[in-house]
């Protein structure tokens, strides 16, 4: 046997020793370690661990990864014990591994098998308190939360974590479905009925109001219009009156002048006596 042998054999003799004293525990792992059968430690961080080879040390390692139960169509009683039909999944995951493999095994089947009726429970308990109008208006994720609540005991006793619960159909009897589909539309109606008074009620209010102040503004407006032609007849009044007293001659022809051109178009016809003062400027001479 040459020595790169002896060295290969050295080597590979070592590496199943130290196989024998070493395990790793990958991120999506869980691990127990047992002594002669009986567990002994379970809480491992990723990484490498220590060991007794077998049979005084045992590994044993489980799926630490979330895990997803779809559930067959379930019925379930309402508040008005009528029957729903309701489908449903679960995402759960590995929390306590000592627990989940002293009640299931370390199955996955298993658990999901014990957790299902857990699950069920809890609906069965929150359809109870609610018709199928709040069943149908509720926000989702209020139901997740109180199932998820309800039932998060029952699966830590099971070493498991509830991660999420989620509806997926809810579907009512062929019996059922007509009658609270007219309820709900005749809910919708009343509402949409009363959005409408509410409507016309508030038109005709801001109509008013608009009304109001198109009355309040139209006779602001009038009054500074009678106040500003009032001040425009003074003004004007009071420019007469001063050029009457610099030239009351001319004042006088100018007027006359105003008078003419108001009077006299084509049409005019005037029956005056020829010495009248209206004529008075025709009849002077230069």
């Amino acid at each position: 046997m040459t020595t790169l042998n002896k060295i290969i054999i050295g080597l590979a003799a070592l590496w199943l020793i130290g196989a024998m004293f070493v395990f790793t525990v990958g991120e999506t792992e869980k691990a127990i370690k047992f002594k002669f059968g009986r567990i002994v430690e379970h809480d491992f961080e990723p990484g490498l661990h220590f060991k007794l080879p077998y049979p005084f040390n045992d590994i044993k390692k489980f799926d630490a990864r979330i895990q997803t139960m779809v559930s067959k169509p379930e019925g379930f009683l309402t508040a008005e014990k009528k029957n729903v039909f309701v489908d449903f999944f679960v995402k759960w995951k590995v929390d306590d591994v000592s627990s989940f493999y002293q009640r299931v095994g370390g199955n996955i089947f298993q658990a999901n098998s014990r957790l299902d009726p857990i699950i069920k429970d809890a609906f069965r308990g929150e359809f109870a308190r609610r018709d199928i109008r709040q069943l149908v208006s509720t926000d989702r994720k209020v139901i997740r939360d109180i199932l998820i609540n309800n039932s998060k005991q029952a699966a830590k006793s099971l070493g498991l974590r509830i991660i999420d619960i989620q509806v997926m159909r809810i579907d009512l009897p062929p019996e059922v479905s007509s009658s609270v589909f007219r309820r709900m539309e005749a809910e919708r109606d009343r509402i949409a009925r009363e959005f409408r008074s509410q409507g016309s009620e508030a038109a005709e209010r801001i109509r008013a109001d608009a009304d109001r102040q198109s009355v309040v503004t139209k006779a602001n407006a009038f009054k500074e219009a009678e106040k500003l032609r009032g001040e425009g007849d003074a003004k004007s009044a009071e420019v007469y009156a001063k050029a009457f007293g610099a030239d009351p001659e001319f004042f006088t022809f100018y007027r006359s002048l105003n008078a003419y051109k108001k009077t006299f178009n084509k049409s005019s016809t005037l029956v005056l006596d020829a010495d009248s003062d209206f004529f008075r400027y025709f009849s002077q001479q230069k």
